[in-house]
Parts: C-alpha cells; sequence; structure tokens
C-alpha cells in the first residue's frame, strides 16, 4: 500500500516537523476547552422536541410549577416532635433565610420564596361562623410557648393539603419545600442551607436536605470530580504496566503524549463546535485513553522483538509499520464504527458521545501510525542500545510469572482444548444469568453510597412523609362545547327526567326552553334568558315553599352545568371521580400522598358549616363547589389554587408525592367519561 509507506517515510525523514504540527493542533484545539459550558441536567437527555419533554415543561408552565428542594427537620427526642418552641423557632429562621437565596452572578437562579411551603408561608383555612370562612398565617412568628406550638401542629393536621406533606402525621418531622427556578441552582441551595444549620449549634433536631434537584445536581458535580481523578489515575496504570514490560521509560512515554493530545484535542473539538459538557460527555477521556495507547503498544511490542535483528531503527520501523498498518487501521475502523452508531440513537448528549469517542480513535490511530516512528527517529540510537536485549540474552526471563503463566495457557490449549471450550460456555451461561438479573436504576439518589447524606436523608424523610419524588398527573376534558341548540335539548331532557315528580314546574321549564329557541340567538344568549327567569321564579317563591324552592335550584343548577361545560373541575360529579383516583393512588404503594383542588374544595366545604367532619366532601352543586372557591379566594396565596387547577377550571394537575421514582403504567385507572 503505497499511502502507508507515504506516511511512515514523512513521519521519519521530518519528524521535527510533524511532532511541532501535532502540538500546534493540540494547542490550538485545547484552547477552545475554556469556553466550556458545563450540564449536570438528566434531562437534557432527551431532546427538545421529545413529546414527555415538551409535555413536562407545558405542564409546568400552564400551572406554575417548579423543582423542589425538601429541607426535614426531625426531633425524636422530644416528646413533640418537632413542635416545640425551639425548634419551630429554627424551622422559622430557615424558611426565612431560604426565600433570601439567590445566585449573585444570576439573579434568575433563586428561590421562588412566594412559593415556599412552610409554616410561616402557608395558611390555615378555619370557620369564622355558619357559611364564612377565615384564613391565617399557620405560624406568623415562632410559638413562645409549648401550648402554641401544639396549636400550630393541630392546625396543621386538620388541612389535608399540608398532613402528610408539610407536617408528618406523627407530629415528629417538618418539610419544608423550597421551589427553585432553575435545577443547577439546587446544590448551591443545599450548600447554604448547611451553612445556616451549621450556625444553630447542636441540638435535639435532625437536618436532612434531599429532592431530585438536589441528586442531579450534586451527582453531576461529584462526577466531574471524580472524571478529574479517575482520568490522570486511568494513565498512571497505563503507564506502570508499560514500564514492566517494555522497561524503557524514554520510549514508553511516546504513548502517553499520544493520549494526552487525543483527549485534549478531542475535547476541545467537542466543545469548540458547541456542545456542552455533558455527565456523559465527561466520560470520554476514561475511554479514549485506553483505546489511544493500543496501536501504540502495538507498534512498541514488535519493534522489541524484531530491533535486536536488525540493529537499525529505521529499517525496523519499516518492517514493523509493514506488518500492522492494515491491522490497526481496521480494528480502529471497527471501534470507531461500533461508537458512531450512537448517533442513531434519540438521545443527544449519547450521540455526542458516540461521535467523539469515534473521532478520538481514529484521531490516535493518525498520531499513532505518524508520530511513533518520529519520536523513535528523534531518539539517540544508542538509547536503544539494549531495548529488547533482554528477549534473547536473560535465560531468567523465561523463569518470570508471566511467561511461565503464557506456557501452562499455551499447553493447556493444546493437550485440552475441551476444558477451555468447557469454561467459556460456563462463563457464558454465568452472564446470561447475570443479564437476567439487571434491575434498571433512574433514580439519581440511589446512585449514591447508602451511606451519603442524600441517600439517608431521603431514606429518613420517605419513613416521615408521603413522599420527596414529585409526580403531575393531569387531567383535561376535550369535550366540544355544546350549541344553543344542543344545550337547550340537553337541558329538556335532563329536567324533564329530574322534575318527573313536580309536573308545574317542568312544564313551566319546557315552555320557556321553547319561547326561548324561538327567539333564536347564541347559546350565551339563551342561558341568560333562562338565569334571569328562573331566578325571578325562585324569588316569587313563598317562604314556605321548601318544594318549589328544591325544584327552581335544580333547574337552576342544570343550567349553570350546561353553561359552565368546559369548566368540569367545578362539578360534583368530576370532583368526586378525582378524590376516588386519588384514593386509587394512594393504595398502589409507592404513591404515598395526592393532593388535588377536590382536596380544597372539602376543606373549605368543612369550614362553611362550622367544621363539622360529617361536611368534608364535595358540595351537591356547581354553585356550591364555586362558593367553596370563591372563599378559597380570600387566602393570603390564592393563587396556590392554579398550581391545581387551570384559572378556566379545564385542566387539574394531581400533585403525587412518590416514596420512589417509578415508572408509572397508567392501567386499571378509575374508567371516566366526561359528559355533561
Amino acid at each position: 500500500m503505497q499511502f502507508d509507506r507515504t506516511m511512515i517515510q514523512f513521519s521519519m525523514n521530518r519528524p521535527g516537523l510533524l511532532t511541532a504540527l501535532m502540538v500546534l493542533m493540540t494547542l490550538a484545539l485545547g484552547t477552545l476547552i475554556v469556553r466550556v459550558h458545563v450540564d449536570t441536567d438528566p434531562e437534557n437527555m432527551l431532546s427538545k422536541d421529545e413529546l414527555v419533554r415538551v409535555f413536562h415543561d407545558q405542564t409546568k408552565k400552564e400551572f406554575n410549577l417548579h423543582d423542589v428542594v425538601v429541607l426535614g427537620v426531625v426531633n425524636e427526642k422530644n416528646r413533640d416532635g418537632v413542635f416545640n418552641p425551639g425548634s419551630l423557632k429554627k424551622i422559622y429562621e430557615l424558611s426565612k433565610f431560604a426565600a433570601t437565596l439567590a445566585d449573585p452572578k444570576n439573579p434568575e437562579r433563586r428561590v421562588i420564596a412566594r412559593d415556599i411551603i412552610a409554616p410561616d408561608n402557608v395558611d390555615t383555612i378555619e370557620q369564622a361562623g355558619l357559611g364564612q370562612v377565615k384564613f391565617q398565617w399557620l405560624m406568623k412568628e415562632p410559638p413562645t410557648s409549648r401550648e402554641e406550638a401544639l396549636k400550630i401542629r393541630d392546625k396543621a393536621l386538620s388541612n389535608p393539603l399540608l398532613k402528610g406533606t408539610m407536617v408528618s402525621e406523627d407530629g415528629r418531622a417538618l418539610a419544608i419545600y423550597l421551589p427553585i427556578s432553575q435545577k443547577d441552582f439546587a446544590h448551591q441551595v443545599s450548600k447554604e442551607l448547611k451553612e445556616k444549620i451549621a450556625e444553630f449549634g447542636p441540638g435535639d433536631e435532625q437536618f436532612y436536605i434531599t429532592g431530585l434537584p438536589v441528586a442531579e445536581d450534586t451527582f453531576g458535580k461529584e462526577m466531574f470530580v471524580q472524571m478529574a481523578i479517575s482520568a490522570p489515575l486511568a494513565m498512571l496504570v497505563i503507564f506502570l504496566l508499560m514500564l514492566v514490560f517494555f522497561k524503557k521509560f524514554q520510549l514508553i512515554i511516546s504513548p502517553m503524549i499520544i493520549a494526552v493530545c487525543t483527549v485534549i484535542s478531542t475535547m476541545g473539538l467537542l466543545i469548540g463546535t458547541g456542545n456542552t459538557l455533558h455527565i456523559m460527555s465527561s466520560m470520554i477521556p476514561i475511554f479514549i485513553m485506553p483505546i489511544a495507547v493500543v496501536d501504540s503498544i502495538h507498534i512498541l511490542s514488535e519493534f522489541f522483538d524484531e530491533y535486536q535483528k536488525t540493529k537499525d531503527r529505521r529499517k525496523t520501523i519499516e518492517q514493523v509499520m509493514h506488518h500492522l498498518f492494515k491491522p490497526m487501521l481496521f480494528t480502529s475502523l471497527t471501534s470507531s464504527a461500533g461508537f458512531a452508531s450512537l448517533a442513531l440513537t434519540p438521545i443527544p448528549p449519547v450521540q455526542a458521545f458516540g461521535l467523539f469517542v469515534a473521532f478520538g480513535i481514529m484521531l490516535a490511530w493518525l498520531l499513532t501510525v505518524l508520530f511513533i516512528p518520529a519520536y523513535i527517529m528523534l531518539m539517540k540510537e544508542d538509547s536503544l542500545k539494549n531495548f529488547g536485549a533482554g528477549k534473547q540474552q536473560d535465560k531468567a526471563s523465561d523463569k518470570s510469572l508471566i511467561n511461565r503463566h503464557l506456557r501452562w495457557i499455551g499447553r493447556t490449549t493444546v493437550s485440552r482444548p475441551w476444558w477451555v471450550i468447557g469454561f467459556n460456555l460456563l462463563i457464558m451461561a454465568i452472564g446470561v444469568v447475570g443479564i437476567l438479573m439487571i434491575q434498571v436504576n433512574d433514580n439519581p439518589v440511589k446512585w449514591f453510597h447508602k451511606s451519603h447524606e442524600i441517600r439517608i436523608a431521603d431514606r429518613v424523610l420517605n419513613e416521615h412523609f408521603g413522599g420527596t419524588y414529585e409526580a403531575y398527573l393531569v387531567l383535561s376534558s376535550n369535550a366540544p362545547e355544546k350549541t344553543a341548540a344542543e344545550s337547550a335539548r340537553w337541558l329538556s331532557d335532563t329536567l324533564e327526567k329530574s322534575l318527573k315528580e313536580s309536573p308545574v314546574v317542568r312544564e313551566k321549564v319546557q315552555s320557556e326552553l321553547s319561547e326561548a329557541m324561538a327567539e333564536g340567538g347564541s347559546a350565551e344568549k339563551l342561558f341568560q334568558r333562562l338565569s334571569l327567569s328562573w331566578q325571578k321564579e325562585i324569588d316569587n317563591l313563598a317562604p314556605e315553599d321548601d318544594a318549589g324552592y328544591d325544584d327552581w335550584s335544580l333547574a337552576l343548577d342544570a343550567l349553570d352545568r350546561v353553561r359552565n361545560q368546559k369548566q368540569i373541575f367545578k362539578r360534583p360529579d368530576i370532583l368526586n371521580y378525582i378524590i376516588g383516583l386519588q384514593k386509587y393512588l394512594d393504595g398502589q404503594g409507592d404513591v404515598g400522598k395526592s393532593n388535588s383542588i377536590a382536596d380544597v374544595v372539602q376543606k373549605v366545604h368543612q369550614e362553611l358549616f362550622e367544621s363539622d367532619p360529617d361536611h368534608f366532601t364535595i358540595p351537591k352543586t356547581i354553585n356550591g363547589v364555586a362558593q367553596t372557591l370563591m372563599s378559597y379566594q380570600n387566602s393570603h396565596k390564592p393563587d396556590d389554587l392554579w398550581h391545581l387547577v387551570t384559572p378556566d377550571y379545564t385542566r387539574a394537575n394531581l400533585w403525587l408525592q412518590l416514596k420512589a421514582v417509578t415508572t408509572w403504567t397508567w392501567n386499571g385507572l378509575l374508567p371516566m367519561s366526561i359528559s355533561i
């Protein structure tokens, strides 16, 4: 092959020029590394147009949701748990401190103070007489007595939105939920919280910080630290192994130079082409480094065997490269093709990883076939005088452990071939068994050792609360809005059945429906006309006419139902379905707690009836539901409702607290067909 001869002759004839070009290329690409942008978010493993990611981002925006850092406080020593003046004072200070956290270099990276869930930032919902509720801060300021602390506990436990979420059912633990604007701010939040906690000094409380953003961000940072340690260690191990085999420091340094140049050039090109340094791409040096020295070892090994025969380095290297050029090229191409095939995956960081490892392999091959001959030619001839001589002169080397082991393998292979085949089949069988036992670990918290503080925090807080992992189940309706004629027909059919025991009211309703339809107009005009007319009928009723009031209220409720047909999450039947769905999910094991608009409606409805437990239910009419929601809007944080439902009440969000990260298959959920 003329091509290989040309390359080898060039490297041997111009070794200084070739070395200078390699150094310049490495420096040029290496300078691009300063533009590095580190990305530790596993979410970015998915393409931006991936359906799951698009829906996730849309849901967070629609319900104003954020990733959350969970700060748990546990007190097992005090008889009242965390609900004692000392512990609550620390919790109060931590909440106020956390609300101020922001990145001084980028104010957009911050804790969303208004959405913090903490005792000082949530309301109690209490009765204020029949038909009235009042909202007060749960802990406007730290309590000064045991009685005040226990009162805070009891109020929190009476609220289904806080019980099992912010307050453990046994009262021994309390969690502060800190929403953050960007995931990569989680590690900094965790660090600053630890510094603040250290200021408290020793106490009965244990503080735990966890949450997926903390785990992901911390893992990413620790992984980069590990890569920075592991890559040099890998290089050191390779260097020591070659030193043992070849015993010529001056010669074996050349593969190390190739490995360093290949890694720097590949990473520089990766970053220079606009790719972020993701967790996956941070492992590129570990993959490239051993591959980069393989071809060099082949060349040095054969050069080691042949040099003493010719005593001529040029002639020896020409002979060695002639034998090895094609095998090294083909093995490099096949290895490169294997990694390049990762470009066909739908995961961008994996694509970049595969392509740049493939590039690094081919660059290492090119540098090897050019630089190793050049490096040998730059060496003094005298320095190679005894290189490879031990193979012919040192009889003691035949008794070395490596040589004795190799001879034993040779004899066994020839004399007992079936032993070798059987051993390999056994290894394969063990491998198959191992493959069948594989368990996918997609929980970043479980990537840490069991003794890691994040792993401990995760375990402790999941024992006390509904769960520290969040998932959201979005419910919506795609039912088309009815026309005026369809609405009138639905009202006629519905009230014909429900008012069959009240013929007088039924005939009036049907008559007014016919008159309204005869006038024509839009559906909204129809609703306005009927609403005024039927409300007038109620106003004209005698005070003692309870039956008439019930009948016309029934007609008005049916009218509200069709009028607000798109606002399905004001409907009692839909809210009762959500309650059933929550009970079903809570019984699945991994779901420890769920919160929804139905919980808000039930709690407010109970307080409107002077905290009567029998009224912890969904009102029977749309108007009743609307009244509870209007009452909730008088709280200090009315916007909290929009985390659970959209302002037009067409989409609802179930906030699920999971005790473990699982891949859910929503089979077997309660069947639901939405209609009006």
